[in-house]
């Protein structure tokens, strides 16, 4: 279903549909279970993003992860973060669908499993970064460097352990 090229850049009502569906799981899953952790809050959205870019038409998925998650800091309080929030989780979702996706099936568990390491360690590394420059204090924003990368993880398991139940029954794989 992927067929979208420099000819064809517009979405079909299918894709806008599904799209939308997707940025309301990732909005979901990462505005509902608020855990506060320094200068924000640890979620589930980002086991959602990791899900999509593994499943989902690429677009459709950087679309969802972007505006999802943006839409979470504006409804949760933390509207200073949109901007940050846009750049870091498109890039989230780019590293997973760069590193999995390799023109002839599913990705093995390993490359998926790099694939999220390295999406993890990027949203750690640039939301202390963003912190750092958002709040004039590198001190203050290492102080979330480990919730975040225990965010990382956690939603790293959680789309490892829901990647085997889903691959079978989405029907972009």
């Amino acid at each position: 279903m992927e067929h979208h090229t420099a000819d064809h850049p517009t979405f079909t009502t299918q894709e806008l549909v599904l799209t939308a569906l997707m940025t309301a799981l990732v909005f979901a899953a990462t505005y509902l279970p608020h855990i506060p952790i320094p200068l924000g809050y640890a979620h589930l959205g980002d086991a959602v993003i990791f899900l999509l870019a593994l499943l989902a038409p690429r677009r459709s998925a950087l679309l969802a992860a972007c505006i999802g998650s943006a839409l979470a800091d504006l409804f949760g309080g933390f509207a200073l973060w949109i901007i940050p929030t846009l750049a870091i989780k498109f890039v989230m979702a780019e590293i997973v669908c760069r590193m999995t996706r390799t023109g002839h099936g599913a990705a093995g568990r390993g490359r998926v499993i790099g694939a999220l390491v390295a999406s993890s360690l990027w949203m750690a590394a640039a939301y202390t970064l963003a912190g750092g420059i958002l709040y004039a204090s590198m001190t203050a924003a290492l102080a979330s460097a480990p919730g975040l990368l225990m965010e990382g993880v956690v939603n790293s398991i959680a789309a490892l352990l829901l990647l085997p139940f889903l691959r079978d029954r989405f029907p972009h794989t």
